[in-house]
């Protein structure tokens, strides 16, 4: 019980560092859009705070500066959108699994979401099949939603197709949310006018952050002893062609392009997005996209 979830407070606790508290201790509410705040009393300003929010009247009666404390009024919806279609079977750049990967990074979105008292839900499948977990805002929800995306994600599941599932949450909420969607290198096809008018819609409606666990590169002489085979069609790759040098250079630089490429065309839609290489980028990687998506408000 809890095992899933446990390893994700252990990764946050390894990485303890001064930016993971803050955001554990109270930085998190300051990151999305939509939250109404109600005023609920005064403390000594510390630095770092809000200049906004100074209360300047009473900061006059006193004489030393104070900070108005605010508390929510209402919670955020989290929603998780995970590819768990056969794409993330395959190993990550890191050589882990890619599913391994998801778990962690979805688990340490969603307790980020539970320690400050927002709900969290998944809406995870493949090209044939969606599933869908109500939102709820306990520990124990969240280790069943961990469940569902490690159960889900196999060799056995179906094609990935990430655009199945975005389809779903476009047409069956009509709240806003916070979408975190998990995707595979490649997801976005940059030519398919329909991806691409669904992703502006929901990024009309909705606060998108974009995260990719990105691919193994089967070149790496890491690899070379190891037999390798596409995840989407079941081939083999051909030991030749894995060690041939120039095929490693030209994999390195396909993957460079449509990394920047990926991550160009979110941009102007307005989608925060991160490329996850392995779990020891998750908790360091997340946080750099919640920097990113907290500069791009302001």
């Amino acid at each position: 019980m809890d095992q899933l979830l446990h390893r994700v407070k252990t990764k946050l606790a390894i990485r303890a560092h001064r930016k993971v508290r803050g955001l554990l201790d109270g930085e998190y509410v300051s990151l999305f859009h939509g939250k109404s705040l109600d005023f609920d009393d005064l403390r000594a300003y510390t630095p770092g705070d809000d200049v906004k929010d100074i209360d300047w009247k009473a900061t006059a009666r006193v004489g030393a500066p104070l900070t108005k404390r605010y508390i929510a009024a209402r919670k955020h919806a989290v929603m998780l959108v995970v590819d768990t279609g056969r794409d993330f079977a395959a190993l990550s750049a890191s050589g882990g699994p890619k599913r391994d990967v998801a778990v962690l990074a979805a688990g340490v979105m969603g307790y980020l979401a539970v320690r400050h008292g927002d709900h969290v839900g998944l809406v995870a499948g493949d090209a044939d099949e969606t599933e869908h977990v109500p939102f709820r805002g306990t520990e124990s929800h969240l280790e069943r939603i961990l469940g569902v995306i490690h159960r889900r994600t196999s060799l056995t599941a179906g094609p990935s197709r990430l655009a199945t599932q975005l389809d779903y949450v476009r047409r069956t909420f009509r709240r806003r949310m916070i979408l975190v969607v998990f995707a595979d290198d490649g997801a976005i096809d940059p030519d398919n006018d329909d991806e691409l008018r669904l992703l502006r819609r929901l990024h009309a409606q909705h606060e998108i952050l974009w995260i990719t666990v990105g691919d193994a590169d089967p070149t790496l002489a890491e690899f070379a002893d190891h037999d390798m085979f596409d995840v989407a069609d079941g081939r083999e790759l051909p030991a030749f062609l894995r060690r041939d040098s120039a095929l490693r250079a030209d994999f390195a630089a396909s993957v460079a392009t449509r990394t920047a490429a990926s991550s160009g065309l979110l941009e102007r839609i307005g989608i925060s997005s991160h490329r996850l290489t392995g779990d020891d980028d998750v908790v360091p990687g997340l946080f750099r996209l919640l920097e990113v998506h907290n500069h791009a408000r302001h």
